[in-house]
């Protein structure tokens, strides 16, 4: 077996042959072409050398002892690592059967013996062609699913600078605080940690959830950017038909940001932001809206972000009230459990609350 320098540049040719004068007729055929022949005397022999010399081409004997061509050569196709390595059958055996056999295990040639040193050149310089094109193909893919994939992102933090930019003039139109958006996102976050840890809900919440959440829950309220300044600021309650003008903000919100998600496109971000923006006021006795959902028909994100935006809102200071203290906000949540909120995250809720902001 000739090992030296096996690790050159120059294209190295694994030859699998038990028969020491194929082996050096082969060598030599190879050798003139000016590529690096590197010999193995069967099947097992080849396993073992080939991760070393890593060859562009196998030239491959069938009927060899211990591990014959057909197996070696499945082992080698079945392998991700080895799979796209050109193999030549080389045999005297040229009944239509041995050579079909051959092909299904994933061969891409067959030569029979005895050699003819044009025939193996000409085979031998045309795969190896063919692999080096399949290499650039596979390369070029590789970096033009890169490429689209980088702008793929780039698109959707787009997509986020808008929704985050409408979700701000909202915020502002409806007079909340400055850190409003900043604590809601942290408060749902800081939620569906704890929530992650109980057994209700370690099946549904993921670290990836907990991410998307935590991006999500500032556009709930994205649809006010579409609801006349005057309801959004009056000092007083609401009467019926600005009640009603106020409820449409799910809506709108959940109609601007499926708008945004383009066709085909399915984005966790996106897709969770719908669902709050549309079901964040549905309570968890039915008597809600949009659609009087009830129970965990709710979609769970909804669920959380109605809980913390409730929570946020009463320890937030407003034009015709005091800010609540963490503890008088939390009595009220707990009086609404079970009616407007989801008893069971209400009591995980409560356990972290000297977390909260």
């Amino acid at each position: 077996m000739n090992q030296d320098n096996i690790m050159t540049d120059v294209p190295r040719i694994l030859i699998v042959d038990d028969v020491k004068a194929n082996r050096f007729v082969l060598k030599n055929i190879i050798a003139d072409m000016g590529f690096e022949p590197v010999l193995a005397e069967n099947g097992v022999q080849a396993l073992k050398l080939q991760p070393v010399c890593n060859p562009q081409l196998i030239l491959l004997d069938i009927s060899m002892p211990e591990m014959d061509g057909y197996e070696f050569c499945s082992i080698m196709k079945n392998n991700p690592a080895t799979r796209d390595i050109p193999i030549i059958f080389i045999s005297a055996f040229d009944e239509p059967q041995d050579i079909i056999k051959g092909f299904n295990l994933g061969g891409e040639d067959y030569i029979t013996k005895p050699f003819i040193p044009e025939v193996v050149k000409a085979r031998v310089g045309v795969h190896l062609k063919l692999s080096e094109a399949n290499k650039a193909m596979m390369e070029n893919n590789r970096r033009l699913q890169a490429l689209i994939s980088e702008q793929l992102k780039q698109i959707e933090q787009e997509k986020k600078n808008v929704l985050y930019a409408l979700a701000h003039v909202a915020r502002e139109n409806s007079c909340y605080e400055d850190g409003h958006m900043e604590r809601l996102s942290y408060n749902c976050k800081i939620l569906s940690q704890a929530m992650q840890l109980s057994p209700l809900y370690e099946h549904i919440i993921s670290d990836t959830y907990i991410e998307t959440i935590e991006l999500a829950a500032p556009l709930c309220d994205v649809g006010n950017v579409a609801i006349p300044m005057e309801i959004l600021m009056k000092d007083d309650q609401l009467d019926k038909e600005e009640r009603e003008m106020m409820k449409k903000h799910t809506l709108i919100g959940s109609k601007l940001l499926k708008d945004i998600r383009t066709s085909g496109d399915y984005n966790d971000f996106i897709q969770m932001s719908v669902d709050v923006a549309y079901y964040h006021h549905e309570n968890w006795d039915g008597s809600g809206y949009p659609c009087g959902l009830a129970g965990n028909d709710i979609p769970l994100s909804a669920q959380i972000v109605a809980l913390v935006s409730c929570y946020c809102a009463l320890t937030e200071k407003r034009n015709y009230r005091e800010a609540y203290s963490r503890t008088d906000a939390l009595a009220e949540l707990e009086r609404e459990a079970g009616i407007k909120f989801n008893p069971d995250i209400f009591k995980i809720y409560s356990k972290i609350s000297r977390q909260l902001h």
